[in-house]
């Protein structure tokens, strides 16, 4: 047997269903096997496998074991004479494999080569050719030197951009994404090393490939899609460790002592480095509007005050002007907040009940507060209207400039393009229907040359209609076209904006692309409020912490109740995120739930004994349709039980 494919999977069930694909059509001229080592995935994988692809091999594992343990598990069982390591997020041409194969059989020195990789939006990814990470590559790296200058043969030698990517390089390190090594060669350096849970290990596979007198290939006569970051968070603070964590098991095992030293010094300041970087984009992304809007408001209702006292000729003291504007500032971002105003797309009703909320909180406490702080009644209703035009204008310049949480919204009437049969075409309007608000969708043949009145063009013209039409989406149909056709169009494109590039697979009913999978049930369910969407979390989330604080305000006034005194003693975790106030029924009957914290309360909030059934029936009913005034509710009735 020629070739051994190893894809190791983990909840990319779609993903994979598309590369298992590509990779059935490029080994058609070569006796090759495809191996799937699956790590407990619960998506559905192993399904999708034994229906779609019965000659796939399968290993399932009963926990994620890792990437290096699975693929060795592969490694183990091929009987090709060459093994590709394969990113199940990724897509093969037609004829990728078989040239692979005949460089590896025609270069008696190569050990492995690597591909020419492009993400979802037709970019070149520069981790398909690299060099070594020696202490001084890192730091260059480390410190943003190689980004700065990367076609620098000093400074740019992490990603080797002064290398030319349209032609083939021996090369230090390959990517793991899309590794094709022969057999012979692991048998004499050996498996890939399982210390490595993730990352790591085809930079430490790769260096034992040139240490064992073999070279490594960058080959740039054929090209993949690779979805990269699919599985994995980049910018998330978990990544950050174990990716340099793994950096340092492999200079723990390669270098000198003195170059552990060194480069495990310049790890540890990366990981801070990094780290750093990682929170201060996560406060930045979470928090930029409401800092921005809280500023605003401010100086809008000094303003305000200091013109209402010259026009009624009136003075406030210093101490409100000091304290009130602050508070009042305060009050309303808070509220629209709770309203998740924070988060796109902007909505005017939600934008006049946070300002409504606010309002009615500070008439409140205006009754309560002392006359030497009070400010009159008209400026608090003028600072209102203040606050819904700066809260208003705060969130156009952060959807029209991309900013914040605002950076990767798309508006639902973005403008779309799809390549493919007018059969095909017809059947994607359905998968990405959004009621009323389907933008016009461009038809483009899959055919050079094809003028038809049913087509608005062919795909020839294809970078000419993304650029002439402000296309955001680019979506091919793999029925109507080879892969090759789809990665060639999406590399040889050159665009000043980014589009995103989706692929339909045949007889499918999924949109694969880099940010997400659409599916006909996710446009057309979107009344199902099921508790486990990010808005309802983050809105359960918003209610444990403001209701902890409304709890703590009523001690002791409400010590007396039982509940009350449960309640007081569990705020510590609810605060922390532990644990929220309302939950499931406990129910011994296994009913497939979406996953919630412990909670205080129970959805029965009588404490009568109820059976499993109807348990489970409000258990279900309290996932599918969730809403929080149902939370306030329960747990008003749950404190003020005696």
């Amino acid at each position: 047997m020629k070739l051994s494919i190893i894809i190791v999977n983990y909840n990319v069930k779609h993903f994979l269903e598309q590369c298992l694909k590509s990779v059935e059509k490029a080994i058609e001229p070569l006796d090759a096997e495809i191996i799937v080592v699956d790590n407990n995935s619960v998506d559905g994988s192993l399904k999708m496998i034994n229906h779609k692809f019965p000659k796939v091999l399968v290993i399932s594992n009963k926990t994620n074991t890792g990437f290096s343990v699975a693929n060795n598990q592969g490694i183990r069982i091929a009987k090709g004479e060459h093994i590709l390591l394969l990113n199940p997020d990724t897509v093969v041409q037609e004829d990728t494999l078989l040239k692979c194969v005949e460089f590896l059989d025609g270069n008696e020195n190569a050990g492995a080569l690597g591909i020419k990789m492009f993400d979802g939006k037709g970019k070149f990814l520069p981790e398909s050719k690299r060099g070594l990470p020696t202490p001084k590559v890192a730091f260059f790296k480390i410190f943003g030197l190689s980004y700065i200058f990367p076609k620098s043969k000093l400074f740019g030698q992490y990603h080797l951009g002064y290398l030319n990517r349209d032609e083939n390089h021996v090369v230090e390190v390959l990517s793991g994404a899309f590794m094709m090594i022969k057999k012979k060669v692991i048998e004499e350096v050996g498996n890939l090393d399982e210390t490595f849970f993730m990352y790591g290990e085809d930079i430490d596979l790769s260096y034992r490939i040139t240490k064992g007198g073999y070279k490594n290939y960058y080959f740039a006569a054929s090209n993949i899609i690779h979805y990269k970051g699919e599985s994995t968070k980049k910018s998330s603070i978990n990544y950050v460790f174990v990716f340099y964590k793994a950096m340092i098991i492999f200079a723990k095992k390669h270098f000198s002592e003195n170059h552990i030293k060194t480069f495990s010094f310049l790890i540890n300041i990366a990981i801070y480095f990094r780290a750093s970087i990682a929170i201060f984009q996560r406060i930045y992304h979470r928090w930029s509007i409401s800092v921005l809007e809280f500023f605003i408001t401010y100086f809008a209702i000094y303003e305000l005050a200091h013109f209402y006292q010259s026009f009624m000729e009136i003075t406030f003291p210093v101490k409100t002007i000091k304290i009130m504007i602050p508070f009042y500032s305060a009050v309303w971002v808070i509220c629209h907040r709770a309203y998740q105003n924070h988060l796109p797309p902007l909505k005017w009703i939600n934008l006049i009940k946070g300002t409504i909320s606010g309002l009615l909180i500070l008439l409140a406490a205006y009754a309560l507060l002392p006359k030497t702080i009070q400010f009159s009644r008209a400026v608090i209703l003028l600072s209102s209207i203040l606050s819904l035009t700066t809260t208003f204008l705060v969130r156009v310049i952060f959807q029209s400039f991309k900013l914040g949480l605002f950076e990767n919204y798309k508006k639902n009437n973005q403008k779309r393009l799809v390549v493919g049969s007018i059969d095909e075409i017809t059947r994607i309007e359905k998968l990405i229907r959004y009621g009323d608000n389907l933008s016009k969708i461009l038809k483009i043949s899959p055919h050079v040359n094809q003028y038809d009145a049913e087509f608005d063009g062919n795909i020839e013209q294809l970078e000419e209609f993304i650029k002439i039409n402000k296309i955001d989406e680019v979506i091919f149909c793999s029925k109507d076209l080879t892969s090759r056709d789809i990665i060639s169009s999406m590399a040889n494109i050159n665009l000043k904006k980014d589009v995103e590039f989706k692929i339909v697979p045949d007889n499918s009913q999924f949109i694969i692309g880099s940010q997400s999978i659409y599916t006909s049930d996710f446009f057309n369910s979107t009344k199902i409020n099921h508790i486990n969407n990010s808005f309802n979390k983050r809105i359960k989330r918003n209610f444990d912490l403001i209701s902890s604080g409304v709890i703590i305000i009523g001690f002791p006034l409400l010590i007396f109740f039982k509940n009350y005194r449960l309640a007081l003693s569990k705020i510590h975790l609810i605060i922390a995120g532990k644990i929220t106030w309302i939950g499931y029924i406990n129910s011994k009957k296994n009913v497939d739930l979406p996953k919630i914290k412990p909670a205080v309360f129970s959805l029965n909030h009588n404490g009568n004994e109820i059976g499993n059934e109807i348990a489970n029936k409000l258990n279900i009913i309290y996932a599918k349709d969730y809403h929080v005034q149902r939370d306030l509710l329960l747990l008003a009735k749950q404190l003020f039980s005696s």
